[in-house]
């Protein structure tokens, strides 16, 4: 995970190079364990789910506090399940390991707990597409790296192979999640290299 990753003035992440994004996903609820600064370390709110070939990206309406957005890359959530409560709505849960700076100790960091809630229309089309995705993206990893190395690279799930996977995609109507025929950001020659901070020109 990453707090607060670099995004373009309307919300939309930064690609990283090789990333595809596949979806985007309005009137989501997001609740994240564990932020640093927030009431009681849980940040509960209303925005945009990005998805892409590396990672989920939450990107909030309003900031609450210093939380605007949350990285979640695919490579280090585990233990995601999809649940249908009777009476609330359905969503996802997990865990999600963060992404430890190389100077950093990893003691010093915590998993997050996280949930996807779907108050607004139904979730037929990205429940379905995150689970293979995610599936997808283990498999082809697990062939060229050990579990440690694929949890020390995120960026190593930009290799799995997804446009087969995106032709095939069952679409919803009744679920308004906007799938990505085109990438979006194509227009922009930023591309990042890394999840840590570094300066701009390295950045391009």
């Amino acid at each position: 995970m990453a707090l607060n990753p670099q995004l373009f003035p309307n919300g939309m992440p930064v690609p990283f190079v090789n990333e595809m994004f596949v979806l985007a996903r309005d009137g989501v609820e997001y609740e994240v364990d564990k932020i640093p600064g927030a009431n009681g370390g849980k940040v509960k709110a209303k925005g945009t789910i990005f998805l892409s070939n590396i990672r989920m990206v939450f990107f909030a309406n309003k900031p609450v506090g210093n939380f605007i957005a949350f990285d979640m890359p695919l490579l280090h959530i585990h233990d995601e399940k999809f649940n249908q409560p009777i009476f609330l709505c359905n969503n996802i849960s997990g865990l999600v390991e963060p992404v430890i700076p190389d100077d950093q100790h990893r003691a010093l960091f915590s998993t997050h707990a996280f949930k996807i809630l779907f108050k607004e229309g139904g979730c037929g089309t990205f429940v379905p597409l995150f689970f293979n995705l995610i599936k997808s993206v283990r498999q082809y990893s697990q062939q060229y790296a050990s579990r440690e190395e694929q949890r020390a690279d995120p960026l190593q799930a930009a290799q799995t192979p997804v446009d087969e996977m995106m032709r095939h995609a069952y679409v919803d109507p009744n679920d308004p999640t906007r799938i990505f025929l085109q990438q979006p950001t194509s227009e922009s020659q930023l591309r990042r290299r890394t999840y840590h901070s570094q300066p701009a020109e390295h950045s391009i």
